[in-house]
């Protein structure tokens, strides 16, 4: 795979000082990608004056208003891209020295079905034992990556269709690691890769957070999951949506399902968001109905993924 030209693509909005730390962050690497591009959001700061003053290098597509959603602007990132490989990161991280070249490596090394690369990244708030485990584990081939921070096969991404445009925001990473797995690829979970990323590590807090989370789920699971598993994940929402039982924020639940936990990073701290936030419940409900409504769209999309790689995320 020597010769490989790789471009990053970062989507952005209003978070001009972090865009600019990973952009630098990108070009002091060990592997400067050939080239970056950024879409920006309509954002209200100065990123797209800075960025074309400080990095007239980078490739920046300015959005006319903000209200694409964050899957719409990167596939508006994933399509102007000219390199073989595209490196997908969001705009608040910073890649260590050597991230972009352990990646380029690896996937290098590895057979033609593997499609991607997903990298260890570091955030504030991650509980000890979960980045232990994560550690400890090693490398893996995984069901889905961190959107925040991966490197995929340009044509193995255009062939899956990007992201799902209807996921708007949140969840949009498993599903098209779902498409990818059905297509008989694989996507490696490597630790040695590490990018750190300003965003705390769970769930995001608040009511926009938790309606995508619930809605994007469903829509995750009509289009990919076997109807068995959607029931037993129904009954799992319920539970947590009804339990007051605090979860832990690592530990003992964790040690006892590392597999699973490694995996569900972005959802984790969901049955304490549904307790904590005004209305929880009835978020969730709502976010359900949407999806509910959304079941055409999804049964015609429908293919039930039966790599030996698919997991089921945790609720």
């Amino acid at each position: 795979m020597s010769g490989l030209r790789i471009s990053a693509v970062i989507s952005t909005w209003n978070k001009v000082d972090a865009v600019l730390a990973n952009v630098a962050a990108l070009k002091a690497g060990q592997r400067v990608p050939d080239e970056i591009v950024v879409v920006d959001n309509a954002s209200a700061d100065e990123t797209v004056a800075r960025l074309r003053a400080e990095h007239p290098d980078v490739v920046v597509v300015s959005m006319d208003d903000s209200s694409k959603g964050a899957c719409e602007t990167f596939n508006i990132g994933f399509w102007t891209a000219t390199g073989d490989l595209v490196a997908i990161m969001d705009d608040d991280v910073e890649a260590t020295p050597s991230w972009l070249s352990v990646l380029e490596s690896a996937l290098a090394q590895q057979p033609e079905t593997t499609a991607m690369i997903s990298s260890r990244v570091v955030e504030p708030g991650m509980p000890p034992d979960y980045e232990r485990l994560e550690i400890e584990r090693g490398a893996y081939y995984a069901s889905t990556f961190r959107g925040c921070g991966s490197l995929i096969k340009a044509d193995v991404l255009k062939a899956c269709g990007g992201y799902d445009e209807r996921f708007f925001i949140y969840g949009n990473e498993r599903d098209l690691a779902a498409r990818i797995l059905g297509r008989g690829l694989r996507i490696l979970q490597l630790p040695d890769a590490v990018i750190h990323h300003q965003t705390p590590f769970g769930m995001k807090a608040g009511k926009r957070s938790l309606y995508y989370h619930v809605r994007n789920f469903w829509l995750y699971a009509f289009k990919n999951c076997r109807w068995s598993d959607i029931a037993r994940s129904a009954g799992r929402l319920a539970s947590k949506g009804l339990s007051r039982s605090q979860e832990s924020a690592g530990g003992g639940a964790m040690a006892s399902s590392a597999e699973a936990e490694l995996e569900a990073t972005g959802s984790m701290g969901l049955g304490r968001s549904i307790r904590e936030t005004e209305g929880g419940l009835w978020i969730c409900i709502k976010g359900t109905l949407s999806a509910v409504a959304n079941l055409p769209y999804c049964l015609t999309r429908r293919s039930v993924v039966r790599s030996p790689d698919f997991r089921m995320p945790g609720l």
